[in-house]
C-alpha cells in the first residue's frame, strides 16, 4: 500500500496566504511530473556549429547561388565566355536565453522532494522547447505555402514535396502539429493494411515515414502551430549555432536567505534556403 502523511496545515509557498490552516488532507510525497514535450530533434538541421566552431560573437556562412554559373554554345575560333558562381555570406549571431531560479531556505527545508534540482531540470527543458520554437520560425519563412481546406490531405503533402523537388532539394523530413497528425490518421491510405501495406497506423496511431519523409509530431506549447505542417530537406533547409550550450550556475543570496541558480543558453536557428522547405496549412 502506497504511504501517506497526514497533515493538518500546508505551507504554500507561491499563491494564496503563506502557513493558512487546511481542512486535514492526504499529501502523497512523490511528485507528478509534467509530460515531455514532442520536439525536433537536432539531427533534422543542416549541421550544427558548437561554441569551438564559433570563434567570436557570430559565424559567417557562405553559400553558392544556384544555377548561377552557365556554360555557352561557342562557334569555331570564338571567345570563350568567362563566367564564375555566384556566392552569398549570412551572419548569424547567437542570443542568449535563460532563467534565474530563486528558492528560500524554508521552502528548501520543508519540501518532500529537492525543489532546485527539479527547478533545474524544468528551465532545461523549457529552453529545449525555445529551441524548437526557434526551428519553427525558421521553417515559417519557407519560399512556398500549400493552403489546405478544413483538413490536410495528400495531395497538399504531395504539393509541398514538388515544390522542393521544382527547386531540386529533397523532401525528407515532415513536422506536424496536433490537429494534422489527427488529418493525417483519418486518411484511409494510411491507415487501411490493404492500401498502406502494414498496420503501423492502428498499431501505433501514427505513421513515422511518408514518402520516403521523416515524420515528426510537434507540441503545440513547443512554437507548432496546430493546423500546420512543414516539409523541408534536412541537408539543405536551416543550421542552428550554439554559442553557449544549456549552462549552470549555482549562487547564493545571503541577504534573502536564498539559494539560486542560473540556468544560460547562447543559441540561434537560421534558415539556409527557404526554397529547401515549404509550408502546408489547413484551417
Amino acid at each position: 500500500m502506497t504511504d501517506f502523511k497526514y497533515v493538518n496545515e500546508f505551507l504554500q509557498t507561491s499563491d494564496g496566504t503563506e502557513g493558512s490552516l487546511l481542512i486535514p488532507k492526504k499529501i502523497h510525497d512523490t511528485l507528478i511530473d509534467e509530460v515531455e514535450k514532442s520536439l525536433l530533434p537536432r539531427s533534422e538541421a543542416a549541421f550544427f556549429l558548437g561554441p569551438t566552431q564559433i570563434p567570436g560573437s557570430s559565424v559567417d556562412i557562405d553559400l553558392a547561388t544556384p544555377d548561377s554559373l552557365e556554360v555557352r554554345e561557342l562557334g569555331e575560333g570564338g571567345e570563350i565566355p568567362m563566367d564564375i558562381t555566384a556566392y552569398t555570406s549570412l551572419n548569424v549571431k547567437p542570443v542568449k536565453y535563460g532563467v534565474a531560479l530563486r528558492i528560500t531556505r524554508e521552502m528548501m527545508e520543508d519540501a518532500k522532494w529537492n525543489l532546485m534540482s527539479h527547478n533545474i531540470k524544468l528551465a532545461g527543458k523549457r529552453l529545449a522547447e525555445n529551441e524548437n520554437s526557434l526551428v519553427i520560425t525558421e521553417l515559417d519563412t519557407a519560399a512556398n505555402t500549400v493552403a489546405g481546406g478544413a483538413a490536410v490531405t495528400i495531395a497538399n503533402i504531395t504539393r509541398a514535396m514538388q515544390y522542393l523537388e521544382d527547386a531540386d532539394f529533397e523532401p525528407t523530413s515532415y513536422a506536424v502539429g496536433m490537429e494534422v497528425a489527427n488529418d493525417l490518421r483519418n486518411i484511409d491510405t494510411f491507415a487501411e493494411a490493404n492500401k498502406f501495406g502494414n498496420r503501423e497506423m492502428l498499431a501505433r496511431g501514427f505513421i513515422g515515414v511518408i514518402y520516403g519523409m521523416n515524420v515528426f509530431k510537434v507540441s503545440t506549447n513547443a512554437g507548432m502551430t496546430t493546423t500546420s505542417s512543414y516539409v523541408w530537406d534536412n541537408e539543405q533547409a536551416y543550421c542552428i549555432a550554439e554559442k553557449r550550450p544549456v549552462t549552470l550556475e549555482n549562487f547564493k543570496l545571503p541577504l534573502y536567505d536564498s539559494d539560486g541558480a542560473a540556468v544560460t543558453q547562447r543559441i540561434r536557428v537560421k534558415a539556409l534556403r527557404t526554397s529547401a522547405m515549404a509550408k502546408v496549412t489547413s484551417s
